[in-house]
């Protein structure tokens, strides 16, 4: 496999950005992420580069994994947040211990069943653990079967744990975990 899994840099907001709208344009985008494309695409260059940075290298609150093709287009990512004991993290829930929270999950089409996936989750657990935490975690809509059984294949299980999207919504998204051994 001739693809390089990094880190993004703080100046690659352009590609980050471009990769992201390519993602929300995926035909199951609406179960795999929490924007619409129509919102993304309005948002002003300073969103996309304050988004970049906080997740670029060197960056010890969030990172984005990308891989990149021989050619050095990206074709896949991770984005790894961490959530500090004490905290409340997205939905308003309290975070008992340090964890990570894998989101932004994505693999064009064309590269999707190479193994890209597993090698991006790989070098972002990787750094999760790396940071410290004692737990990663990632949600998943309940209608995502495709996502549901990767992470089931790579050691994440089902906590039990139900988390409501934001009203007027109804929808609901599963939380997976993986514990540090």
């Amino acid at each position: 496999m001739n693809y390089v899994i990094r880190s993004i840099r703080a100046d690659e907001w352009p590609a980050a950005k471009a990769l992201r709208l390519l993602a929300l344009q995926d035909p199951i985008a609406h179960l795999a992420f929490l924007q619409t494309y129509e919102d993304a695409v309005r948002e002003p260059d300073s969103f996309w580069q304050q988004r970049t940075e906080r997740a670029s290298e060197g960056a010890s609150e969030a990172q984005q994994i990308v891989a990149e093709g021989p050619d050095g287009e990206w074709v896949g990512t991770v984005t790894v947040l961490v959530e500090e004991a004490g905290s409340k993290d997205w939905a308003g829930f309290p975070v008992e211990r340090k964890q990570a929270h894998l989101v932004a999950v994505f693999v064009r089409d064309d590269f999707r069943g190479i193994g890209l996936t597993e090698v991006l989750f790989d070098a972002g657990l990787e750094w999760a653990w790396g940071a410290g935490v004692e737990r990663i975690r990632l949600l998943v809509h309940p209608d995502n079967g495709r996502a549901q059984r990767f992470y089931r294949r790579i050691g994440f299980v089902p906590s039990g744990i139900v988390v409501p999207l934001e009203p007027p919504s109804e929808e609901t998204e599963l939380e997976f975990v993986l514990e540090r051994d």
